[in-house]
Protein backbone atom coordinates (compact mmCIF):
# COMPACT_ATOMS: atom_id res chain seq x y z
CA UNK A 1 0.00 0.00 0.00
CA UNK A 2 1.43 3.65 -0.95
CA UNK A 3 2.14 5.66 2.11
CA UNK A 4 -0.31 7.97 2.31
CA UNK A 5 0.51 11.80 1.48
CA UNK A 6 -0.63 14.62 3.49
CA UNK A 7 -4.36 16.01 2.85
CA UNK A 8 -3.80 19.18 0.37
CA UNK A 9 -3.67 22.55 2.03
CA UNK A 10 -1.61 21.18 5.02
CA UNK A 11 1.63 20.77 5.72
CA UNK A 12 3.74 17.98 6.02
CA UNK A 13 4.87 16.56 9.66
CA UNK A 14 7.89 17.93 10.78
CA UNK A 15 11.43 16.35 10.15
CA UNK A 16 12.26 13.94 12.72
CA UNK A 17 8.77 13.83 13.25
CA UNK A 18 7.98 9.41 13.32
CA UNK A 19 5.34 10.34 10.66
CA UNK A 20 8.01 11.82 8.30
CA UNK A 21 9.18 8.40 7.96
CA UNK A 22 5.54 7.03 7.28
CA UNK A 23 4.37 5.82 10.53
CA UNK A 24 3.37 7.42 13.83
CA UNK A 25 4.09 5.64 16.61
CA UNK A 26 0.84 4.98 19.24
CA UNK A 27 3.24 3.99 22.03
CA UNK A 28 5.99 4.85 24.51
CA UNK A 29 6.13 8.01 27.19
CA UNK A 30 5.51 10.83 23.94
CA UNK A 31 1.87 9.51 23.22
CA UNK A 32 0.66 8.85 26.14
CA UNK A 33 2.06 12.33 28.12
CA UNK A 34 0.28 13.89 24.75
CA UNK A 35 -1.95 12.38 22.49
CA UNK A 36 -3.62 15.13 21.39
CA UNK A 37 -0.96 16.31 19.77
CA UNK A 38 -0.42 13.08 17.89
CA UNK A 39 -3.70 13.08 16.54
CA UNK A 40 -3.57 16.51 15.48
CA UNK A 41 -0.29 15.64 13.44
CA UNK A 42 -2.14 12.85 12.21
CA UNK A 43 -4.64 14.60 10.38
CA UNK A 44 -2.41 16.18 7.91
CA UNK A 45 -2.67 13.25 6.30
CA UNK A 46 -6.44 13.16 6.32
CA UNK A 47 -8.99 11.00 8.07
CA UNK A 48 -7.05 8.27 7.63
CA UNK A 49 -3.52 7.95 8.89
CA UNK A 50 -0.73 5.33 9.08
CA UNK A 51 0.70 4.35 12.30
CA UNK A 52 2.42 1.90 14.38
CA UNK A 53 1.04 0.43 17.59
CA UNK A 54 3.92 -1.67 18.66
CA UNK A 55 7.11 -2.05 17.47
CA UNK A 56 7.01 -3.15 13.73
CA UNK A 57 2.79 -3.42 13.96
CA UNK A 58 1.61 -1.75 11.32
CA UNK A 59 -2.23 -0.43 11.24
CA UNK A 60 -4.22 2.62 9.84
CA UNK A 61 -6.04 4.75 12.17
CA UNK A 62 -9.20 6.36 11.48
CA UNK A 63 -9.39 9.99 12.99
CA UNK A 64 -12.22 11.92 11.56
CA UNK A 65 -15.82 11.34 12.86
CA UNK A 66 -17.71 10.75 10.03
CA UNK A 67 -15.19 7.98 8.45
CA UNK A 68 -15.30 6.50 11.78
CA UNK A 69 -18.91 5.99 11.10
CA UNK A 70 -18.87 4.51 7.65
CA UNK A 71 -16.28 2.20 8.87
CA UNK A 72 -18.39 1.20 12.01
CA UNK A 73 -21.19 0.90 9.88
CA UNK A 74 -20.30 -0.95 6.95
CA UNK A 75 -19.94 -4.62 7.79
CA UNK A 76 -20.63 -5.41 4.04
CA UNK A 77 -17.14 -2.93 3.68
CA UNK A 78 -14.89 -4.34 6.82
CA UNK A 79 -15.31 -7.58 9.16
CA UNK A 80 -14.31 -7.69 12.68
CA UNK A 81 -13.12 -11.12 12.48
CA UNK A 82 -8.95 -10.76 13.25
CA UNK A 83 -8.64 -14.43 11.63
CA UNK A 84 -8.61 -12.09 8.60
CA UNK A 85 -5.58 -10.29 10.29
CA UNK A 86 -2.65 -11.25 7.64
CA UNK A 87 0.90 -9.85 9.24
CA UNK A 88 0.02 -11.80 11.85
CA UNK A 89 -1.40 -14.88 9.89
CA UNK A 90 2.48 -15.04 7.99
CA UNK A 91 4.09 -14.32 11.27
CA UNK A 92 4.88 -10.87 10.44
CA UNK A 93 3.71 -10.32 13.68
CA UNK A 94 5.04 -12.47 16.39
CA UNK A 95 2.26 -13.95 18.29
CA UNK A 96 4.22 -12.76 21.60
CA UNK A 97 3.87 -9.11 20.63
CA UNK A 98 1.79 -7.08 22.93
CA UNK A 99 -1.12 -6.14 21.21
CA UNK A 100 -1.81 -9.36 19.77
CA UNK A 101 -3.95 -10.68 23.38
CA UNK A 102 -6.10 -7.38 22.42
CA UNK A 103 -6.38 -8.15 19.25
CA UNK A 104 -6.26 -12.19 18.43
CA UNK A 105 -9.57 -13.95 17.25
CA UNK A 106 -11.97 -15.29 20.08
CA UNK A 107 -14.89 -16.94 19.69
CA UNK A 108 -16.68 -13.29 21.26
CA UNK A 109 -19.14 -11.43 19.86
CA UNK A 110 -16.55 -8.14 19.52
CA UNK A 111 -14.48 -10.39 16.91
CA UNK A 112 -17.32 -12.10 14.97
CA UNK A 113 -20.10 -10.76 11.91
CA UNK A 114 -23.31 -11.68 11.24
CA UNK A 115 -25.49 -14.52 12.19
CA UNK A 116 -22.37 -15.87 14.59
CA UNK A 117 -22.49 -12.19 16.21
CA UNK A 118 -25.85 -12.31 16.80
CA UNK A 119 -26.24 -15.27 18.47
CA UNK A 120 -23.58 -14.22 21.30
CA UNK A 121 -24.51 -10.42 21.92
CA UNK A 122 -28.09 -11.81 21.96
CA UNK A 123 -26.77 -13.50 24.83
CA UNK A 124 -24.97 -10.79 26.70
CA UNK A 125 -27.63 -8.73 26.14
CA UNK A 126 -30.56 -10.84 27.66
CA UNK A 127 -28.50 -11.88 30.27
CA UNK A 128 -27.23 -8.17 31.06
CA UNK A 129 -31.08 -7.01 31.35
CA UNK A 130 -31.79 -9.40 34.26
CA UNK A 131 -29.57 -7.21 36.23
CA UNK A 132 -32.00 -4.48 38.45
CA UNK A 133 -30.08 -1.42 37.78
CA UNK A 134 -31.70 0.22 41.38
CA UNK A 135 -30.06 -3.10 42.98
CA UNK A 136 -26.34 -2.18 41.09
CA UNK A 137 -26.40 1.04 42.31
CA UNK A 138 -26.96 -0.35 45.84
CA UNK A 139 -24.34 -2.69 45.62
CA UNK A 140 -21.67 0.00 43.80
CA UNK A 141 -22.94 2.06 46.94
CA UNK A 142 -21.74 -0.73 49.45
CA UNK A 143 -18.54 -1.42 47.96
CA UNK A 144 -17.40 2.44 47.29
CA UNK A 145 -18.54 2.87 51.36
CA UNK A 146 -16.51 -0.35 51.89
CA UNK A 147 -13.49 1.58 49.97
CA UNK A 148 -13.15 4.97 51.26
CA UNK A 149 -13.78 3.40 54.83
CA UNK A 150 -10.11 2.21 54.28
CA UNK A 151 -8.62 4.95 53.24
CA UNK A 152 -10.87 8.14 54.75
CA UNK A 153 -8.78 7.87 58.07
CA UNK A 154 -5.80 8.78 56.58
CA UNK A 155 -6.42 11.80 54.75
CA UNK A 156 -4.92 11.07 51.94
CA UNK A 157 -5.09 8.00 48.68
CA UNK A 158 -4.23 6.97 45.30
CA UNK A 159 -7.87 6.85 43.63
CA UNK A 160 -6.25 5.05 41.28
CA UNK A 161 -5.02 1.53 43.27
CA UNK A 162 -7.46 2.07 46.21
CA UNK A 163 -10.45 3.22 44.58
CA UNK A 164 -10.82 3.55 40.78
CA UNK A 165 -9.18 0.07 40.13
CA UNK A 166 -10.72 -1.83 43.18
CA UNK A 167 -14.29 -0.99 42.98
CA UNK A 168 -14.99 -2.36 39.37
CA UNK A 169 -13.55 -5.61 40.64
CA UNK A 170 -16.05 -5.75 43.70
CA UNK A 171 -18.73 -5.05 41.51
CA UNK A 172 -17.70 -7.58 38.39
CA UNK A 173 -17.47 -10.64 41.57
CA UNK A 174 -20.94 -9.60 42.63
CA UNK A 175 -22.61 -9.13 39.39
CA UNK A 176 -20.47 -12.64 37.53
CA UNK A 177 -20.49 -14.62 40.81
CA UNK A 178 -17.29 -14.64 41.12
CA UNK A 179 -15.23 -15.65 44.13
CA UNK A 180 -12.54 -12.88 44.93
CA UNK A 181 -9.61 -15.20 44.29
CA UNK A 182 -10.95 -15.84 40.39
CA UNK A 183 -11.44 -12.40 40.61
CA UNK A 184 -8.17 -11.39 41.10
CA UNK A 185 -6.59 -13.45 38.42
CA UNK A 186 -9.29 -11.70 35.88
CA UNK A 187 -8.23 -8.42 37.05
CA UNK A 188 -4.24 -9.50 36.65
CA UNK A 189 -4.58 -10.62 33.62
CA UNK A 190 -6.70 -8.18 31.67
CA UNK A 191 -4.88 -4.88 33.16
CA UNK A 192 -1.40 -6.83 31.92
CA UNK A 193 -3.07 -7.34 28.28
CA UNK A 194 -4.11 -3.68 28.32
CA UNK A 195 -0.56 -2.78 29.37
CA UNK A 196 2.24 -1.97 26.84
CA UNK A 197 5.41 -2.82 29.08
CA UNK A 198 3.57 -6.33 30.79
CA UNK A 199 4.24 -9.30 29.59
CA UNK A 200 1.08 -10.59 27.34
CA UNK A 201 1.23 -13.61 26.94
CA UNK A 202 1.82 -14.35 30.42
CA UNK A 203 -0.72 -11.73 30.92
CA UNK A 204 -3.08 -14.23 28.98
CA UNK A 205 -2.57 -17.11 30.38
CA UNK A 206 -3.53 -15.97 33.95
CA UNK A 207 -6.98 -14.30 31.96
CA UNK A 208 -7.78 -17.78 30.70
CA UNK A 209 -6.95 -19.59 33.74
CA UNK A 210 -9.44 -17.58 35.85
CA UNK A 211 -12.20 -17.41 33.48
CA UNK A 212 -11.75 -21.29 33.22
CA UNK A 213 -12.14 -21.66 36.74
CA UNK A 214 -15.06 -19.17 36.75
CA UNK A 215 -17.05 -21.32 34.03
CA UNK A 216 -16.37 -25.00 35.47
CA UNK A 217 -17.77 -23.29 39.45
CA UNK A 218 -20.76 -22.08 37.80
CA UNK A 219 -21.40 -25.17 35.67
CA UNK A 220 -21.14 -27.11 38.78
CA UNK A 221 -22.95 -24.43 40.82
CA UNK A 222 -25.21 -21.94 39.07
CA UNK A 223 -26.61 -18.77 41.12
CA UNK A 224 -28.50 -15.90 40.17
CA UNK A 225 -25.76 -14.04 38.26
CA UNK A 226 -24.96 -13.12 34.99
CA UNK A 227 -21.91 -15.64 34.10
CA UNK A 228 -25.56 -18.60 35.54
CA UNK A 229 -27.43 -16.76 32.92
CA UNK A 230 -25.15 -16.40 30.04
CA UNK A 231 -25.08 -20.77 30.88
CA UNK A 232 -28.47 -21.05 30.47
CA UNK A 233 -29.55 -18.74 27.59
CA UNK A 234 -31.29 -20.51 24.85
CA UNK A 235 -28.20 -19.50 22.79
CA UNK A 236 -26.49 -22.61 24.64
CA UNK A 237 -22.85 -21.60 25.07
CA UNK A 238 -20.20 -24.01 24.83
CA UNK A 239 -17.90 -23.74 28.03
CA UNK A 240 -14.92 -22.38 25.26
CA UNK A 241 -17.67 -19.76 24.29
CA UNK A 242 -18.17 -19.04 27.51
CA UNK A 243 -15.46 -18.07 28.78
CA UNK A 244 -14.40 -15.75 25.74
CA UNK A 245 -17.88 -14.22 26.47
CA UNK A 246 -16.62 -13.65 30.08
CA UNK A 247 -13.23 -12.38 28.74
CA UNK A 248 -14.88 -9.48 26.74
CA UNK A 249 -17.06 -8.44 29.48
CA UNK A 250 -14.35 -8.66 31.68
CA UNK A 251 -12.29 -6.67 29.47
CA UNK A 252 -14.90 -3.83 29.47
CA UNK A 253 -16.25 -3.85 33.18
CA UNK A 254 -12.56 -3.68 34.62
CA UNK A 255 -9.74 -1.39 32.59
CA UNK A 256 -12.08 1.28 30.60
CA UNK A 257 -13.86 1.21 34.06
CA UNK A 258 -11.44 2.50 36.61
CA UNK A 259 -10.56 4.48 33.41
CA UNK A 260 -13.69 6.34 33.82
CA UNK A 261 -13.78 6.97 36.66
CA UNK A 262 -10.32 8.32 37.00
CA UNK A 263 -10.47 10.02 34.17
CA UNK A 264 -13.67 12.01 35.35
CA UNK A 265 -12.68 12.40 39.07
CA UNK A 266 -9.40 14.40 37.54
CA UNK A 267 -11.35 16.66 35.40
CA UNK A 268 -13.98 17.54 38.51
CA UNK A 269 -10.86 18.21 40.77
CA UNK A 270 -8.97 19.87 38.31
CA UNK A 271 -10.83 21.92 35.93
CA UNK A 272 -12.16 25.39 37.28
CA UNK A 273 -15.10 25.03 35.17
CA UNK A 274 -16.33 22.69 37.68
CA UNK A 275 -15.36 23.84 40.45
CA UNK A 276 -17.80 26.47 40.99
CA UNK A 277 -20.56 23.61 40.98
CA UNK A 278 -18.65 21.66 43.44
CA UNK A 279 -18.16 24.49 46.08
CA UNK A 280 -22.17 25.55 45.80
CA UNK A 281 -23.06 21.82 46.45
CA UNK A 282 -24.02 21.03 43.15
CA UNK A 283 -22.03 17.92 41.53
CA UNK A 284 -22.23 18.25 38.16
CA UNK A 285 -20.69 14.59 37.97
CA UNK A 286 -22.98 13.86 34.36
CA UNK A 287 -21.15 16.66 32.56
CA UNK A 288 -18.11 15.28 33.36
CA UNK A 289 -18.97 12.15 32.59
CA UNK A 290 -19.69 13.37 29.39
CA UNK A 291 -16.82 15.59 28.98
CA UNK A 292 -14.64 12.70 29.54
CA UNK A 293 -16.51 10.64 26.95
CA UNK A 294 -15.98 13.26 24.58
CA UNK A 295 -12.18 13.96 25.14
CA UNK A 296 -10.62 11.21 27.04
CA UNK A 297 -12.75 7.85 26.50
CA UNK A 298 -11.00 4.94 28.24
CA UNK A 299 -10.89 3.14 25.47
CA UNK A 300 -8.79 6.05 23.14
CA UNK A 301 -8.22 3.80 20.07
CA UNK A 302 -9.23 0.81 19.77
CA UNK A 303 -12.52 -1.19 17.32
CA UNK A 304 -10.29 -3.09 15.61
CA UNK A 305 -11.51 -3.66 11.81
CA UNK A 306 -10.38 -5.42 8.72
CA UNK A 307 -11.33 -4.79 5.10
CA UNK A 308 -13.06 -7.32 2.98
CA UNK A 309 -10.86 -6.49 0.05
CA UNK A 310 -8.89 -3.64 -1.09
CA UNK A 311 -10.39 -0.19 -1.01
CA UNK A 312 -10.33 3.43 -0.03
CA UNK A 313 -11.26 5.12 2.51
CA UNK A 314 -11.99 9.16 2.02
CA UNK A 315 -8.78 9.21 -0.62
CA UNK A 316 -6.92 6.46 1.15
CA UNK A 317 -6.07 3.16 0.18
CA UNK A 318 -6.74 0.25 2.41
CA UNK A 319 -5.37 -3.32 2.01
CA UNK A 320 -7.67 -6.63 2.38
CA UNK A 321 -6.53 -7.78 6.01
CA UNK A 322 -4.60 -5.11 7.47
CA UNK A 323 -5.86 -3.72 10.09
CA UNK A 324 -7.95 -0.79 10.67
CA UNK A 325 -8.33 1.15 13.91
CA UNK A 326 -11.11 3.58 15.32
CA UNK A 327 -9.24 6.71 17.37
CA UNK A 328 -12.34 6.85 19.74
CA UNK A 329 -10.48 10.06 20.85
CA UNK A 330 -9.54 11.56 17.57
CA UNK A 331 -13.37 11.35 16.06
CA UNK A 332 -14.70 12.62 19.04
CA UNK A 333 -12.20 15.39 18.97
CA UNK A 334 -12.61 15.88 15.28
CA UNK A 335 -12.22 19.78 14.01
CA UNK A 336 -15.18 19.16 11.87
CA UNK A 337 -17.56 18.91 14.91
CA UNK A 338 -19.27 21.84 16.18
CA UNK A 339 -20.72 22.86 18.92
CA UNK A 340 -20.59 22.53 22.94
CA UNK A 341 -19.61 18.91 24.03
CA UNK A 342 -21.08 19.62 27.67
CA UNK A 343 -24.47 19.21 29.50
CA UNK A 344 -26.02 16.26 27.95
CA UNK A 345 -24.63 15.67 24.32
CA UNK A 346 -23.87 12.09 23.46
CA UNK A 347 -23.35 11.71 20.05
CA UNK A 348 -19.79 10.46 20.87
CA UNK A 349 -18.07 7.31 19.81
CA UNK A 350 -16.85 6.75 23.17
CA UNK A 351 -19.34 2.92 23.46
CA UNK A 352 -18.29 2.62 19.55
CA UNK A 353 -21.60 2.78 16.56
CA UNK A 354 -23.35 0.19 14.67
CA UNK A 355 -23.38 -3.49 15.46
CA UNK A 356 -20.75 -3.35 17.94
CA UNK A 357 -22.05 -0.95 19.80
CA UNK A 358 -21.09 -1.72 23.61
CA UNK A 359 -24.11 -3.79 25.08
CA UNK A 360 -22.67 -2.77 28.55
CA UNK A 361 -22.94 1.04 28.62
CA UNK A 362 -25.55 1.79 30.70
CA UNK A 363 -24.78 -0.20 33.58
CA UNK A 364 -21.38 0.94 33.11
CA UNK A 365 -21.87 4.81 32.83
CA UNK A 366 -24.55 3.88 36.10
CA UNK A 367 -21.52 2.50 38.22
CA UNK A 368 -19.00 5.49 36.87
CA UNK A 369 -21.27 8.14 37.76
CA UNK A 370 -22.48 6.22 41.47
CA UNK A 371 -18.35 5.97 41.80
CA UNK A 372 -17.78 9.62 41.93
CA UNK A 373 -20.37 10.92 43.17
CA UNK A 374 -20.29 8.93 46.30
CA UNK A 375 -16.44 9.86 46.83
CA UNK A 376 -16.90 13.51 46.03
CA UNK A 377 -20.21 13.47 48.82
CA UNK A 378 -18.01 11.20 51.43
CA UNK A 379 -14.60 13.37 50.77
CA UNK A 380 -15.89 17.17 49.36
CA UNK A 381 -12.98 18.74 50.34
CA UNK A 382 -10.32 16.45 48.16
CA UNK A 383 -8.16 17.84 46.08
CA UNK A 384 -4.98 16.47 43.77
CA UNK A 385 -1.69 15.63 45.88
CA UNK A 386 0.13 17.06 42.96
CA UNK A 387 -0.65 19.45 39.66
CA UNK A 388 -2.57 17.93 36.97
CA UNK A 389 0.20 18.65 35.03
CA UNK A 390 2.59 16.26 37.12
CA UNK A 391 0.01 12.97 36.50
CA UNK A 392 1.18 10.41 34.82
CA UNK A 393 -0.59 8.26 31.92
CA UNK A 394 0.20 4.77 31.35
CA UNK A 395 1.55 4.08 28.28
CA UNK A 396 -0.59 1.97 25.44
CA UNK A 397 -1.77 2.55 21.98
CA UNK A 398 -5.28 1.19 23.01
CA UNK A 399 -6.62 2.52 26.54
CA UNK A 400 -6.27 6.36 28.28
CA UNK A 401 -5.15 5.28 31.51
CA UNK A 402 -3.66 7.21 34.57
CA UNK A 403 -0.74 5.51 36.22
CA UNK A 404 -1.85 7.24 39.57
CA UNK A 405 -4.31 9.58 41.23
CA UNK A 406 -3.15 10.91 44.49
CA UNK A 407 -5.16 13.55 46.50
CA UNK A 408 -5.45 14.69 49.97
CA UNK A 409 -8.15 15.86 52.27
CA UNK A 410 -9.51 15.80 55.82
CA UNK A 411 -9.33 12.85 57.16
CA UNK A 412 -12.58 11.08 58.16
CA UNK A 413 -14.29 9.29 61.15
CA UNK A 414 -15.53 6.02 59.83
CA UNK A 415 -18.69 4.80 62.46
CA UNK A 416 -18.56 1.85 64.21
CA UNK A 417 -21.59 -0.71 62.72
CA UNK A 418 -23.07 -2.96 64.90
CA UNK A 419 -23.87 -6.40 63.76
CA UNK A 420 -27.66 -7.76 62.88
CA UNK A 421 -27.36 -11.13 62.29
CA UNK A 422 -31.53 -11.22 61.04
CA UNK A 423 -31.09 -9.65 57.87
CA UNK A 424 -30.24 -11.25 54.35
CA UNK A 425 -28.16 -10.42 51.54
CA UNK A 426 -28.92 -8.45 48.38
CA UNK A 427 -30.06 -10.25 45.14
CA UNK A 428 -29.51 -9.30 42.16
CA UNK A 429 -32.05 -11.84 40.27
CA UNK A 430 -35.10 -9.15 39.96
CA UNK A 431 -35.48 -9.18 36.14
CA UNK A 432 -37.57 -11.75 34.76
CA UNK A 433 -35.50 -14.08 32.49
CA UNK A 434 -35.41 -13.14 28.70
CA UNK A 435 -37.53 -15.48 27.55
CA UNK A 436 -39.98 -18.49 28.05
CA UNK A 437 -36.75 -20.84 27.41
CA UNK A 438 -34.48 -19.20 29.66
CA UNK A 439 -35.55 -20.97 33.42
CA UNK A 440 -35.06 -18.05 36.64
CA UNK A 441 -32.66 -18.80 38.47
CA UNK A 442 -33.55 -18.77 42.09
CA UNK A 443 -32.24 -16.34 44.72
CA UNK A 444 -30.99 -18.18 48.05
CA UNK A 445 -31.66 -14.92 50.38
CA UNK A 446 -33.85 -12.04 50.34
CA UNK A 447 -32.29 -8.68 49.64
CA UNK A 448 -31.60 -6.71 52.83
CA UNK A 449 -34.58 -3.80 53.86
CA UNK A 450 -33.41 -0.57 52.94
CA UNK A 451 -33.25 0.57 56.93
CA UNK A 452 -31.92 -2.38 58.00
CA UNK A 453 -27.54 -2.61 58.34
CA UNK A 454 -27.01 -5.97 59.38
CA UNK A 455 -26.26 -7.49 56.10
CA UNK A 456 -24.08 -4.89 55.04
CA UNK A 457 -21.99 -5.73 58.09
CA UNK A 458 -22.02 -9.29 57.30
CA UNK A 459 -20.73 -8.39 53.89
CA UNK A 460 -18.41 -5.92 55.27
CA UNK A 461 -16.77 -8.24 57.53
CA UNK A 462 -16.21 -10.83 55.03
CA UNK A 463 -14.81 -7.97 52.67
CA UNK A 464 -12.59 -7.11 55.54
CA UNK A 465 -11.05 -10.63 55.52
CA UNK A 466 -10.06 -10.52 52.24
CA UNK A 467 -8.30 -7.66 52.37
CA UNK A 468 -6.05 -9.17 55.75
CA UNK A 469 -6.02 -12.67 52.82
CA UNK A 470 -7.68 -14.86 55.30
Amino acid sequence: MATPQPAPGTAPPPPGCPAHAGRMSLYGPEFAADPAATYERLRTYGSVAPVEIAPGVHASLVTGYESALEVLRSPERFSKDPRRWRALADGTVPADSPVVPMMMYRPNALFTDGDEHARLRGAITDSLSRVDPNALRGYVEQSADTLIDRFGPKGQADLLSEYGAVLPLLVFNQLFGCPPETGDKLVQGMSGIFDANADSEKANAVLTEGVAELVALKRERPGADVTSWLMAHPARLTDEEMMHQLVVLMGAGTEPQQNLICNGLRLLLSDDRFGGDLAGGSMPVEDALDEVLWTDPPMANYAVHYPLHDLELDGTPLREGEPVLISLAAANTDPALAGDRRGGNRAHLAWSAGAHTCPAKSPARLIAAVAVEKLLDRLPDAELAVGVGRLEWRQGPFHRALAALPVRFPPITVPVVTTDKTSGARTWNTNPAPSSSTPPVPTSTQREPASGNGGRQRWWSSLARWWRGQ
